[in-house]
């Protein structure tokens, strides 16, 4: 008999993330939603390139509407059930909308032809779990395409604040979330149970007037740092300070203004299917690789 899998770590306050994105969606600031709309036209690229019409679409976990707006608009969806991380993040939009967690879908297996989530996996604290449930969500031979914010996100930000606490303090306290690993991800979708997947990386550079701005940007989407050992004090004035100046010195541009970088990580998979593409099993090649490399030196 086998003993049960233990339960993955928890490193996000899940109650914190979802109160933060109702702040955030109560009273949205102009413009503060700019990296979630970059990745709705991203998804909207990304599907062009699909010859396939999706009767049922899933949103899944996306704030706002974006998401489910880009779906309708392109013309290759017919329907789309949206599910909202908060109420206030349901936001506006047409069709049938509900508030649930990504970490415990309420959805009957194989139901959707897509299903798509923008930026809402990167704190759920099963991301093996979350993807298999996605999974079995779709149909055989639906498509998932998700996108998260990874790599190297906010890195200028994370090496001015560590260097300023270790300067100041004597030590850092974890201030910024770790992010999905890209060279991971494929691993984890075929673990879950789906096909064929694709990651790949897509690089934004944002520049700000100076690092308050960012952080300020950071709050307004609901995206400071929710983790389960974050320190609970504020930032010290001095330490917001000297962050402030190693950030200046390292990641500023010629015209002052201060770089920051967002990665996001996008997967693309399929529910299996018959009709897929497999790969060979070992040894059943018509010829051997050293035959084949013959006459190339």
């Amino acid at each position: 008999m086998t003993s049960p899998s233990p339960p993955p770590p928890v490193i996000f306050d899940r109650a914190l993330v979802r109160r933060r994105l109702d702040r955030a969606w109560a009273r949205p600031e102009p413009g503060a939603d700019f990296l979630l709309r970059r990745t709705a036209d991203e998804l909207a690229d990304r599907l062009a390139l699909v010859r396939r019409r999706f009767a049922l679409a899933a949103d899944l976990g996306t704030p706002g509407p974006h998401a489910a707006a880009t779906l309708l608009a392109g013309g290759q969806v017919d329907r789309v059930v949206r599910l909202a991380p908060t109420l206030a993040s349901l936001g506006g939009g047409d069709g049938f909308r509900a508030v649930g967690d990504v970490e415990r879908l309420p959805l009957a297996d194989g139901r959707f032809d897509l299903a798509v989530s923008l930026l809402a996996l990167d704190s759920v604290n099963d991301l093996p779990g979350a993807l298999v449930q996605m999974r079995r969500a779709l149909a055989p031979d639906g498509l998932l395409v998700a996108a998260f914010v990874g790599g190297d996100t906010l890195t200028e930000l994370r090496q001015s604040l560590t260097r300023a606490e270790s300067e100041v303090l004597g030590g850092a306290a974890p201030r910024v979330a770790p992010f999905v690993d890209l060279r991971a991800l494929g691993s984890l979708a075929q673990r879950a149970g789906l096909a064929l997947p694709v990651i790949d990386l897509d690089r934004t550079i944002v520049r700000y007037g100076d690092m308050v701005a960012l952080m300020r940007d950071l709050r307004a989407f609901g995206a400071a740092s929710a983790l389960v050992d974050r320190s609970r004090r504020p930032l010290r004035r001095e330490v917001l300070a000297r962050a402030a100046a190693i950030y200046g010195d390292a990641f500023a541009d010629p015209d002052g203004r201060l770089r920051a970088t967002f990665d996001i990580l996008w997967l693309s998979a399929w529910a299996p299917h018959a009709s897929q593409p497999k790969p060979l099993k070992p040894g059943s090649a018509a010829i051997r690789l050293a035959d084949a490399l013959k006459g190339r030196s």
